[in-house]
């Protein structure tokens, strides 16, 4: 009887001690550190929180050796400012080099904006890019460093960020479409409801192509 209490002391002695051991372990080993966020990341992170920054604006930018170069066009002074201010924010910006274009101040152009934006998200055809429908709204352009190579023709090199899927900009009657969508047939109809929008002088039509959906269709 004795031998037997004396096992079962023995037993949970050594599983107090592993159980110490294991705590001791978990203890001393180094964490495991997160993997740092590149600044590429970081940037287009802020661009995408400014408050002001919506479809009738563009922004993209490029990253090189510490220096953000930012391109696109605002509809207001303030959001070029901003985006500025929020890129200088991020960790191994050294340099801003801000070549956003603000757009000018036009009524006209006003009206536009907002008869592109319904001609494009209220077809059936475009309307699931719409806020709520369900593609690509809030789009985070998941793509690897080759898709900069993809940006916009009038902006080489560089890496769009925003919110929208198609940015509807127009400069003194001129519509131009920049974004992402699916494939070859949203950029077509998007181009063709935008040149059926009266009052304007041309539509430039270049919208891009999710290259990771494009593969699969």
């Amino acid at each position: 009887m004795k031998s037997t209490r004396n096992a079962i002391r023995t037993t949970q002695g050594l599983g107090t001690i592993c159980v110490l051991a294991l705590a001791l372990a978990a203890l001393t080993q180094p964490a495991v550190a997160k993997e740092p966020k590149s600044a590429e990341s970081e940037i287009r992170h802020e661009l995408l929180q400014l408050p002001y920054y919506g479809v009738f604006d563009f922004l993209s930018f490029k990253y090189e050796n510490g220096t953000v170069t930012l391109m696109g066009y605002a509809s207001r002074p303030s959001l070029k400012t901003d985006a500025e201010r929020a890129v200088r924010r991020v960790a191994g910006v050294d340099m801003v080099n801000d070549q956003v274009e603000v757009l000018p101040v036009s009524i006209n152009d006003d009206n536009l904006r907002w008869q592109t934006y319904y001609a494009i998200y209220r077809d059936p055809f475009l309307s699931r890019y719409a806020p709520g429908g369900g593609l690509l709204w809030g789009h985070r352009h998941p793509f690897g460093r080759g898709f900069m190579a993809f940006g916009p023709s009038r902006f080489p090199g560089s890496e769009p960020a925003g919110d929208y899927p198609i940015h509807i900009i127009v400069k003194n009657g001129r519509i131009t479409l920049l974004g992402v969508v699916d494939n070859e047939s949203d950029k077509t109809v998007a181009g063709m409801r935008a040149r059926g929008v009266s009052g304007s002088f041309g539509v430039d039509n270049e919208l891009m192509l999710d290259r990771q959906n494009s593969a699969t269709s």
